[in-house]
Order: C-alpha cells, then structure tokens, then sequence
C-alpha cells in the first residue's frame, strides 16, 4: 500500500472535497445544536443520528481524497 500524503486532501478542483467541506461542517453545527439547544428526547435522537451520519460520510470521503491520486490540472 503506497503512503497517504495529507496533501491529497486539499484538492479544490474535486467535488469529493467539497462535499466532504461541507458534511463536516453540518456535523459540527448539529452537534453543537444537540449540545447547546434543549431539545426533547426525539428531536435529540433524530439530530444526533444525522449528525452521526454526516460524519460517517465525510469521513468516508476523506478516505477517498486521501487515497486517490489528486485530478491533473486542467489547462
């Protein structure tokens, strides 16, 4: 298995990136709604799952930056 250079993650040109952005950010945001907010038990389930899975995938996608070769420049 080649070595993961964390450059690869930094890739503005790929969607994956920028979705990853973006579901982390969620995350982030709906945890801290859980945390910050009162909310009622089921509220805080349904949130937290979403948040969870937003997770799930973002870090999923990271993978997928990281092990992919960066797309060549375009000219």
């Amino acid at each position: 298995m080649a070595a993961m250079k964390l450059s690869r993650l930094f890739q503005p040109r790929n969607p994956l990136f920028w979705m990853m952005l973006v579901l982390n950010l969620l995350s982030a945001a709906l945890a801290w709604i859980v945390h910050n907010r009162p909310l009622n038990t089921l509220a805080m389930i349904i949130v937290g799952v979403f948040a969870l899975c937003n997770a799930l995938i973002g870090t999923w996608l990271l993978w997928r930056l990281l092990r992919d070769e960066p797309a060549p420049p375009q000219s």
